[in-house]
C-alpha cells in the first residue's frame, strides 16, 4: 500500500512536470532564438496553461516557429543618414521689425541671405566619417 502511494505521487509529479514542459515549450523556443515576438508567446503560453484554451497554445508555437522580418533598423538607419545628409537643424529667428516709415538698412549683411545647411566639403567629411 505505501509503495503504490509512493508511485502515485512520483507519476503525478511526473506527468506534471511533462505538462509544464510541454506548455513551455513554444516560450522556450522563442526566447532561444532571441526573437521579437517572444514576450507575445509568452503570455499566449501562460494563457493557454491557465484558461486551457489550447488555441493560445498553438498561436504561440507558430509564432515561436515564424521568423517576423525586422523593419525597425533598416529604417532607423535610412532616417540617420537622411539627417547627417540634410545637416544641423536650422534655426528659427524673429521676423524683421522696422519701425513705420523706416526703411530696413540694405547696407548691413543679413544672416538670412546665405544658405542654410552644409557646403560641398564639409557634407564630403560627414559622409567619409
Amino acid at each position: 500500500m505505501v509503495g503504490m502511494a509512493v508511485l502515485l505521487i512520483v507519476a503525478v509529479l511526473a506527468v506534471g512536470n511533462l505538462f509544464f514542459l510541454l506548455h513551455t515549450l513554444p516560450e522556450r523556443m522563442a526566447h532561444k532564438s532571441e526573437k521579437l515576438q517572444s514576450e507575445i508567446v509568452a503570455v499566449l503560453c501562460l494563457l493557454s496553461l491557465f484558461t486551457n484554451v489550447h488555441l493560445f497554445w498553438v498561436v504561440g508555437l507558430l509564432l515561436a516557429l515564424v521568423d517576423l522580418p525586422d523593419f525597425r533598423t533598416p529604417l532607423g538607419k535610412i532616417a540617420g543618414s537622411l539627417e547627417k545628409i540634410a545637416g544641423p537643424k536650422p534655426t528659427k529667428k524673429a521676423p524683421h521689425e522696422t519701425t513705420a516709415g523706416a526703411a530696413p538698412d540694405e547696407g548691413a549683411s543679413n544672416q538670412s541671405d546665405k544658405p542654410m545647411g552644409l557646403s560641398g566639403g564639409e557634407r564630403k567629411e560627414m559622409i567619409d566619417a
